[in-house]
């Protein structure tokens, strides 16, 4: 019989269309500095978006409540990410952005109500992504890291059906299209080779430069 956490993460993997290719996580050991400037980035970012649903959808109180609680964690995973690289010495800089974010936004609606019910729903495909990553890289990463990511599988994995939740609250009409299309975009993204190594990118073509 599964445990409650090894049911949580069975309900992530289930729900994604595709596991990250063997190959980005053998690469990951070779680019620590940007696998953890780039999550501490992605910590702000799932914050900011929390914040800026807050601010445009003030009359949701559910989702204002959620959505408070949520960001205000993703913000305590970015100060914890941060702790990390300043004890490597690992210096905070910027780093351009993977394709990731952009391209799952290209599926959203201009629209209302498909534009929130579309961006609650890749919130959950990006919490997923990042539960099924924090899973992998437990085995490939020096033990204090594997530790910190195996302690952020919970919350990955509640921070995904939150949003899942929140979609399915405030859609108007059947969600599994757009799901499966999000869903489908997040698995091209991941799997097609990158120019870049960053936390949600494709792995690395052979002949790529470190940066």
């Amino acid at each position: 019989m599964k445990s409650g956490r090894d049911a949580e993460i069975s309900d992530v993997l289930e729900f994604l269309d595709c596991r990250t290719p063997a190959l980005w996580f053998e690469q990951a050991p070779a680019h620590l500095p940007e696998l953890l400037i780039d999550h501490a980035n992605c910590e702000k970012k799932a914050a900011g978006t929390a914040l800026s649903l807050l601010y445009r959808y003030v009359d949701r109180a559910h989702l204002l409540q959620t959505l408070s609680r949520l960001a205000r964690e993703e913000l305590r995973h970015f100060e914890q990410v941060h702790r990390l690289l300043a004890a490597r010495d690992i210096d905070y800089r910027h780093i351009s952005a993977s394709r990731y974010a952009s391209g799952l936004r290209d599926c959203v609606s201009n629209n209302e109500p498909d534009r929130l019910v579309d961006t609650l729903l890749t919130g959950a495909v990006v919490e997923a992504r990042s539960c099924e990553r924090f899973l992998g890289l437990i085995d490939v990463l020096p033990p204090d890291l594997g530790d910190f990511y195996s302690r952020l599988l919970t919350s990955e994995a509640r921070h995904f059906r939150q949003y899942l939740s929140l979609a399915e609250r405030y859609a108007q009409a059947p969600i599994d299209h757009k799901l499966a299309e999000i869903l489908a975009r997040d698995a091209d993204l991941v799997t097609a080779e990158d120019v870049a190594f960053r936390f949600h990118s494709g792995p690395l073509g052979r002949n790529t430069r470190a940066e």
